[in-house]
C-alpha cells in the first residue's frame, strides 16, 4: 500500500504531496485505535489520498473530525447509494429533540459536512457518476430546507400562533426552488436559487398577540435563510439567492398565491418563463403546492404563440 500511494502522489505537484501527507500523519495521530486503523483504516489510504489530493474540503475535516470519517467507514455510507428520502428521514431525527435556532444551525452544519464529504469522497473516488452526485447534492438540500422549515414554523407557532386562512385553515409555507436545484443539477459551490409563498391572506390564532400571515412567514423566512446561510464556527449549509422573487431584490420577502399569480400576469418577463420551465416545489401542503404548479403552468407554457415567443 505504501509503494501505491507513493506512486500515486508522484503525479502531483510538490504542495500537493505534502499537504496530502501533513494531514495523514495528523491523522493518524488523533486516532487512539490501532487496531481499527489497521483494519478500517489503512486498507482505504489510497482512496482517502486520491480524496484528499483533489479536495482541501475533505482533507480539512477528516483531520479535524476524525469521529466523521470513522462513522462514514463503519456505516459503510461511502460506498453504497442511499435510498429516495434518506437525508430527509435522518435529518428530521436528528432534529427532533432540538429547543432552539443555535442547536439547529449547529445540526444542520455537521450534518451538511458530513453528507458532502460522502459526496465528494464518491464523485471522486468513482462510486457515483455525475448524475448521481448532482441528484445527491440536490437531495441534501432539500432536506435540509424541508427539515429545518419544519423545526422552524413548529417553534414560530409557539411564539405568534398558528396561521390560518380566513376560513380558519392551517397554513404551511411552499418553498420553489428554481435553476440548478430545481432541476435537480446542483454542483459543490451552487448556491440555491428559492422563492417563498403561503397560501392565502389571514391571521395567527393567538390569545392575545394575533399577527397577519404576512408578518408571520415574513419572520419564518428569515429565520430559513439564517439557519441555511449564516456563517458560523461550523460554516454553513447553503448559500441562498432570493433574488428570483417577484420584484426581485425590492419586492416582498414572501408573498400568497394570489399576490403571485398577480404579479406574474402583470409583470412577468420572458426571462422569468424560461427560469420557469427548472421550478419545482420543495416543501409545502400538496394542495396549496398543486394549485401552485396549476397556476404557474399557462404563464410558463403560453396558450398562444407570437413572433416574440
Amino acid at each position: 500500500m505504501a509503494d501505491q500511494t507513493s506512486d500515486f502522489l508522484a503525479s502531483y505537484p510538490a504542495s500537493v504531496q505534502q499537504r496530502v501527507q501533513g494531514a495523514w500523519e495528523a491523522l493518524i495521530q488523533r486516532f487512539e485505535d490501532k487496531s481499527w486503523m489497521a483494519s478500517h483504516l489503512f486498507p482505504y489510504q489510497l482512496e482517502i489520498f486520491r480524496v484528499w489530493a483533489l479536495s482541501e474540503f475533505a482533507s480539512h475535516f477528516c483531520v479535524t473530525y476524525p469521529a466523521m470519517l470513522q462513522d462514514l467507514i463503519n456505516s459503510n455510507d461511502l460506498f453504497r447509494r442511499y435510498p429516495d428520502g434518506y437525508y430527509a428521514h435522518t435529518l428530521r431525527h436528528q432534529l427532533a429533540p432540538l429547543e432552539s435556532e443555535s442547536e439547529l444551525h449547529q445540526c444542520l452544519r455537521r450534518f451538511r459536512n458530513r453528507e458532502m464529504l460522502r459526496i465528494a469522497w464518491r464523485d471522486i473516488c468513482g462510486h457515483a457518476d455525475l448524475v448521481q452526485t448532482m441528484y445527491d447534492l440536490s437531495s441534501l438540500a432539500d432536506a435540509c430546507i424541508s427539515e429545518s422549515l419544519h423545526a422552524l414554523h413548529h417553534w414560530l407557532e409557539n411564539e405568534m400562533g398558528q396561521p390560518q386562512d380566513n376560513q380558519g385553515k392551517s397554513q404551511r409555507m411552499l418553498v420553489l426552488a428554481m435553476g440548478k436545484l430545481g432541476a435537480y443539477e446542483l454542483n459543490y459551490s451552487s448556491d440555491i436559487d428559492l422563492i417563498f409563498i403561503y397560501p392565502k391572506a389571514g391571521e395567527t390564532k393567538h390569545a392575545t398577540r394575533p399577527a397577519t400571515n404576512e408578518q408571520f412567514f415574513t419572520r419564518l423566512s428569515k429565520q430559513l435563510i439564517a439557519a441555511l446561510d449564516k456563517r458560523t464556527e461550523d460554516g454553513f449549509v447553503f448559500r441562498v439567492d432570493m433574488r428570483l422573487r417577484p420584484f426581485g431584490e425590492s419586492g416582498p420577502l414572501v408573498v400568497n398565491l394570489e399576490a403571485l399569480e398577480n404579479y406574474y400576469q402583470s409583470h412577468g418577463r420572458e426571462w422569468e418563463r424560461y427560469a420557469f420551465i427548472k421550478a419545482r416545489v420543495v416543501t409545502g401542503d400538496p394542495e396549496p403546492s398543486n394549485e401552485l404548479v396549476r397556476m404557474l403552468k399557462p404563464f410558463v407554457y403560453r396558450r398562444y404563440l407570437d413572433y416574440g415567443v
